[in-house]
């Protein structure tokens, strides 16, 4: 799977923006280029990151994962 990262360097601050359009609440930052992807991608697997799902009596969960 591929994911779109949105950069940007704020001019007022001089710090750089990372955004993850397709997830909301995926963001992070960096006084660098090279640090707000690296940041970024801390921020992505968070984002992955399971939690817990208390279940109802005959339900179950399912785990699916994309090509």
């Amino acid at each position: 799977m591929k994911l779109r990262l949105l950069i940007e360097l704020d001019p007022a601050t001089k710090r750089w923006s990372a955004v993850f359009p397709e997830l909301p609440g995926c963001t992070s930052a960096g006084d660098s280029e090279a640090e707000a992807i690296a940041n970024a991608k801390a921020a992505l697997a968070l984002w992955f990151e399971p939690t817990p799902i208390k279940l109802k009596k005959d339900s179950k969960l399912v785990e699916l994962a994309l090509p």
